[in-house]
């Protein structure tokens, strides 16, 4: 569940390279290379915790389903509606990972300025700059984004636990 962002980079990079497998494609230096960089990245996290939380669901859960008549699609939304709080960690979890990602999206992805570049890559370019008043602004808009997206996704878990 924790792959070095670097290694990620670096496969994707390979596989999509001109003389990679997928180099026909000519994903290399795009967003599309950068997404599925961090998904290679995210889910390992997200199947992880998926699996842990439906794994803790109490199998009278399933049973009782069963017993009432459920057919397996029935059964699958029961658990997974019950598992919902393990289901919104792992996004958490993803979305944690994702955002303060730089090693991949930068190798994959070239640090493009207006077509690659993203906040986290953008940061560490203005550092290098030496323009510390323009890395900090940047920073404080990805701290931002982040908090505002993990409180809703913690909302949306009380919400959740409350029912």
């Amino acid at each position: 569940m924790g792959l070095p962002p670097v290694v990620v980079g670096l496969f994707v990079y390979l596989l999509l390279s001109y003389s990679g497998p997928l180099g026909p494609l000519q994903l290399l230096y795009t967003p599309t290379a950068m997404i599925i960089a961090q998904l290679i990245m995210a889910i390992p996290i997200v199947i992880g915790i998926t699996v842990s939380s439906v794994g803790s669901i109490n199998k009278s859960i399933q049973d009782k389903a069963l017993s009432l008549g459920a057919t397996k699609l029935q059964l699958m939304v029961t658990i997974l509606r019950e598992a919902r709080i393990g289901l919104l960690t792992a996004v958490i979890a993803a979305f944690g990972g994702a955002i303060s990602e730089v090693g991949a999206v930068m190798i994959v992805g070239g640090n493009i300025r207006w077509v690659t570049r993203v906040l986290t890559t953008a940061i560490v370019v203005e550092t290098e700059l030496g323009k510390f008043d323009v890395a900090i602004a940047l920073g404080i808009i990805l701290l931002l984004l982040a908090f505002i997206v993990n409180w809703l996704l913690t909302q949306m878990q009380w919400r959740g636990l409350r029912r």
